[in-house]
């Protein structure tokens, strides 16, 4: 049968056997060019008969926004589709932004769903998100759900397709999104959600009815300890855990001693049990992925830098009224700005000035707990990677430093412990001082704290992850906070030399 058209499939419904045979799977489709004319309710109706059906989306949908979508993005969409309440495990830099606006677009289109709520961090309410969706779905309306209580609940009114929330903005208008008429839950780095004894568990709970799609994403759903598990399995299928806590400790982990405690030999078997329905994709598995992915990160500046950095600027528009701007006060005026953002900036007298980078320190800490592997940390100043070594230490991440007080065979054996080691987990890096010549493949991510203002020097530290050797394929993250910040990114995104562009930046800046 070359054509499966609703009415032969209901038909035979009630010979199983016979349709098991007569229905592709998802290669088989391509393979054979089999055309699927059911719709999604048929093929959800299949799939609780235990028949294997493709998702419609694979022929009825056409792929929104302005790129195509890659083969494992297709499949996660699918997936997506024909689960209700589901995982998707795909790891960091796969596009699983894409895959689940995709999905959601196409529930749209066949009636299923109504309006999306996104939950996620707000490093990537923007720049992930906002951004996606406008680039995935441009026909359809996308609104941000942040600041005080009053501007939240009017965003939510005002009936946007997509509204874009963090973890701790539910809270605080739970009533408005239960009124909202949201069908779709999407929770981006939803290991934030493993404890279900935390108030932000609770109260996404008690906003879940029987009738809501949810879809969780990480590419890290228990990498800390099999008991991360319980929190993201009792949201999704709370029929596929105990019902406490204590119990699915006690199934996963042995306790030897009154504050230790052991993982046991079935407990992958249990967490990989747990966490269903579930999609993965590695990047490695993705082949048509580039060998080196970018995103950016946004990252909300402090009040004591915003203080700092607004009199610095106000300082700059005096200096430039009236008068020439030349090079190298550009140069200096925007290298404090820099600074500022980056957390510690020295003053006109020589003294350094810290500021508190809870907000930076916090985004770190989340692209840290995604990554698969290692991670370099590249940070422009010097003081700055004092202050960001100090915390990372203090939280128990291995953390080794390379900058331009440590010695030639210092650094040698730094570099050999890195690579062929389990630890340091991180390395944190001034720029200038391993941009070139050096491999680090047991990395597969680069985090840049602040830009550099150096493209030479940019494009060669991000190539010390992408060289030969390199088994993993590889993202680099760029950490954004003030307006000086994305203005020099902008530059470098564009291969533009920072120091060839330097007066019309600090005027951009001023503007």
């Amino acid at each position: 049968m070359d054509i499966i058209n609703n009415k032969a499939v209901l038909l035979k419904l009630r010979e199983p056997n016979k349709v098991t045979s007569v229905i592709p799977k998802s290669r088989e489709l391509a393979d054979n060019k089999v055309l699927v004319n059911w719709g999604l309710e048929e093929a959800l109706s299949l799939k609780k008969l235990n028949i294997k059906v493709p998702s419609p989306i694979e022929g009825r949908y056409k792929w929104t926004g302005r790129y195509k979508p890659f083969e494992h993005q297709r499949a996660t969409a699918a997936f997506f589709t024909m689960n209700k309440r589901s995982f998707c495990f795909n790891e960091q830099g796969t596009g699983k932004t894409a895959s689940a606006i995709w999905a959601s677009d196409f529930l749209m289109n066949q009636g299923k769903i109504r309006r999306v709520l996104v939950i996620c961090p707000l490093s990537i309410m923007d720049s992930a998100w906002r951004d996606d969706l406008f680039t995935f779905a441009t026909h359809r309306t996308v609104s941000v759900a942040y600041g005080p209580a009053e501007k939240r609940k009017k965003i939510i009114q005002e009936g946007s397709d997509y509204v874009i929330i963090n973890y701790d903005g539910v809270a605080i208008v739970a009533d408005e999104i239960k009124k909202g008429g949201f069908d779709l839950i999407v929770v981006d780095e939803a290991t934030h959600y493993k404890n279900a004894q935390t108030t932000r568990w609770k109260t996404l709970n008690k906003l879940l009815t029987d009738d809501m799609w949810l879809w969780m994403m990480t590419g890290t759903p228990a990498a800390q300890s099999p008991v991360d598990a319980y929190g993201l399995a009792k949201m999704v299928n709370k029929n596929l855990v105990p019902r406490f806590f204590g119990s699915f400790k006690d199934q996963v982990m042995t306790r030897v001693s009154q504050f230790r405690w052991v993982i046991k030999p079935a407990a992958t078997e249990i967490v990989f049990n747990s966490l269903q329905p579930a999609i993965r994709f590695t990047k490695e598995e993705c082949l048509d992925l580039p060998p080196m992915v970018y995103a950016k990160r946004e990252v909300e500046l402090t009040k004591q830098q915003k203080k700092y950095y607004t009199q610095l600027k106000h300082k700059m528009v005096m200096e430039v009224t009236g008068a020439e701007v030349t090079a190298m006060n550009a140069a200096v005026s925007l290298n404090k700005l820099l600074q500022i953002s980056s957390g510690a900036v020295y003053t006109d007298a020589g003294d350094i000035l810290e500021f508190d980078i809870k907000n930076r320190y916090k985004v770190l800490r989340e692209v840290i707990d995604e990554s698969s592997q290692k991670i370099l940390v590249f940070v422009p100043f010097k003081h700055a990677i004092n202050i960001l070594t100090e915390k990372l230490r203090a939280d128990g991440i291995t953390t080794e430093v390379i900058q331009g007080s440590v010695s030639a065979p210092k650094r040698t054996e730094i570099f050999r412990t890195f690579q062929t080691t389990k630890d340091p987990r991180v390395l944190v890096i001034q720029p200038q001082a391993a941009a070139h010549g050096v491999t680090l493949t047991a990395a597969n991510t680069v985090v840049w704290w602040g830009p550099t203002s150096s493209l030479e020097t940019y494009d060669q530290a991000n190539a010390r992850v992408h060289r030969s050797g390199q088994k993993h394929k590889s993202t680099v993250i760029q950490l954004q906070g003030s307006a000086a910040e994305k203005h020099v990114y902008r530059l470098l995104d564009k291969r533009i030399n920072v120091h060839a562009d330097l007066i019309n930046l600090y005027k951009e800046i001023l503007d």
